[in-house]
């Protein structure tokens, strides 16, 4: 259970949007539905409407992350966040296979998007003139995003948006200078909300090496045990940070359920969690919930989290 608290599903009163981010260090955020029923997961009065106003209000920023995945950022906490995740690698090799080439690369997105605010990746491709298409278009804002030159915006219309962060956020994001003092927190902020932990799964989840998550761990002091709420239920959503936190949840998913909960290809799906353990897969069509558990479960168990689920999504059930 000392994962279910220190990742927020016993659900504390009063937390904010940003203080939800804050507190998990980075929210998943590949998949915005999802992202928003992990808050959702994490508290009974959150709102959609309440996570698009921190967005749209820059308390939370959605950029790319630990391990070079999308994540919801606090916006102070960009600086050192960026010192240690930005990666220009990967990108780099990414652009080339898209053709993407050239020496002036950077200061090409950068033009596109000073003062335009959000654009489409249409728009934007369209701003670039040719110098970038489809996929290639993403991975150039990437490379701009490494120089803490870019952001995203909210979605429009279901699509994503991509902003200049000195429009979004009124300046670059400036890394921090101090890696020490970076690592220390992102150790004791990590070890805080993923408990219990190891420097390999900080390494896993951050994508630095294992050496600086050790060096992390050395700097950092334990952050104690939090406090048991009691039974919990909850109906996480596909990416949550619960299942991707740690190098390994064996420990919490059956094994001989594994491949319903990743089967392959990068998927991970929504999981009934009960008493911090896996015991099932949902999946849900506009408002209608489908459970699949992996064994009997009792009469009444899930009425209320089926019921906060269509709450959250705009379904109120019948009657």
């Amino acid at each position: 259970m000392r994962s279910v608290e220190a990742q927020l599903l016993h659900r504390p009163p009063g937390l904010g949007a940003g203080e939800v981010v804050r507190h998990l260090l980075a929210l998943q955020a590949q998949d915005v539905p999802a992202a928003h029923l992990a808050f959702r997961a994490r508290s009974a009065t959150l709102t959609v409407s309440d996570v698009e106003a921190a967005w749209r209000g820059r308390e939370i920023v959605r950029t790319w992350g630990p391990r070079g995945t999308l994540h919801f950022v606090h916006v102070d906490d960009l600086p050192w966040m960026h010192a240690l995740t930005r990666r220009e690698t990967s990108t780099l090799r990414r652009l080339r296979q898209e053709g993407v080439t050239g020496d002036d690369l950077l200061p090409l997105i950068d033009r596109a998007l000073t003062g335009q605010g959000p654009l489409t990746k249409a728009e934007l491709e369209e701003r670039l003139a040719g110098r970038a298409r489809g996929q290639g278009v993403v991975h150039l804002v990437a490379l701009a995003a490494f120089h803490g030159l870019a952001v995203l915006g909210p979605l429009r219309a279901g699509k994503p948006t991509y902003v200049h962060a000195a429009d979004w956020l009124g300046a670059p994001v400036r890394p921090e200078p101090d890696r020490e003092r970076a690592l220390a927190e992102l150790a004791l902020r990590y070890r805080r909300a993923h408990q219990p932990s190891t420097p390999e799964d900080l390494a896993a989840w951050s994508g630095l090496s294992l050496g600086e998550a050790r060096a992390g761990w050395r700097l950092s002091a334990d952050p104690g045990t939090p406090a048991a709420d009691g039974p919990v239920v909850r109906l996480a959503p596909a990416f949550d940070e619960y299942l991707l936190g740690w190098r390994s949840r064996d420990p919490i998913v059956p094994a001989g359920h594994a491949r319903a909960v990743f089967p392959g290809g990068g998927i991970l799906r929504p999981v009934l969690l009960v008493d911090g353990q896996v015991a099932g897969v949902w999946a849900r069509r506009g408002g209608d919930v489908t459970v699949t558990p992996f064994g009997d479960l009792p009469p009444g168990l899930l009425d209320d989290e089926l019921a906060d689920v269509r709450r959250f999504l705009g379904r109120p059930l019948p009657g």
